[in-house]
């Protein structure tokens, strides 16, 4: 269980990696009745990207979908949001991503993520996440993982567009998993964490893909270098180098 009281949310700041929700996995973990959480958002046409037309075909590829990027603030590097109409909504991607411990592929999932695929597929055409430093890694018993994203490496970073998350309310997170990072409901932006043992959560985290055995050793081998615990015990800067030198598509 984490010692310190939660630190006062920045705008901004993501979670899981905030120490408040490190503080209800722990009680979750042990058993505890936790009162007052919030009701997951669920995906709709208020909060999420726009339904596929019926098809007559019972086997029709999903049509594409409309997503909504709503510029908020400053972006950390110069980017601009990614296209919003007309959104591939089947099949996967594949991504690459280089870190100085070693490289990471990710299957994208196009079918339940389609507008949160389309935005780090966009942002790593950008070359928005090279040459940025993961700035928190958390080891504790019911979380594990690295967080991504920020070229300011502050966690409060962002792309200057925030958009809805795409939840089903039937979220886990399992090693490999790859989720955004958030500051409450509808709120993602460019901060990522990559899962390298299964972990207990809420569902209010999109997952948007996975990757295989190869990229959780890479991510278990910084995790054994330890953390500076900065935020709390298990929670803070690796201490071994975790920049990515590159994100690309292929």
């Amino acid at each position: 269980m984490v010692a310190n009281p939660p630190r006062p949310r920045r705008r901004h700041a993501a979670r899981p990696l905030h120490p408040a929700a490190l503080l209800l996995v722990s009680l979750l973990s042990l058993g505890v009745l936790v009162a007052g959480c919030g009701q997951v958002p669920m995906l709709s046409a208020a909060n999420g990207p726009k339904a596929p037309a019926a098809s007559a075909r019972p086997n029709a590829p999903a049509a594409p979908v409309d997503c909504e990027y709503t510029e908020t603030g400053t972006p950390a590097r110069p980017v601009s949001p990614p296209p919003s109409t007309g959104v591939t909504m089947t099949g996967t991607a594949t991504a690459m991503i280089t870190l100085s411990a070693g490289s990471i592929v990710i299957t994208l999932d196009r079918t339940d993520a389609p507008c949160t695929v389309n935005s780090f597929l966009s942002l790593a055409e950008q070359k928005f996440y090279d040459n940025t430093e993961c700035p928190r890694m958390t080891v504790v018993a019911s979380l594990s993982m690295l967080q991504c994203g920020d070229p300011t490496g502050t966690q409060t970073g962002g792309p200057g567009y925030t958009f809805p998350d795409e939840l089903s309310g039937d979220e886990t997170y399992p090693a490999g998993t790859v989720a955004m990072a958030n500051s409450g409901p509808n709120t993602n932006g460019s901060q990522f964490f990559l899962v390298f043992a299964d972990s207990r959560l809420p569902p209010d985290y999109t997952v948007f893909g996975h990757t295989d055995r190869a990229g959780i050793a890479v991510l278990a081998k910084i995790a054994r270098g330890g953390v500076d615990n900065r935020n709390g015990p298990g929670d803070g800067r690796p201490k071994t180098a975790a920049k990515i030198i590159s994100v690309t598509a292929g």
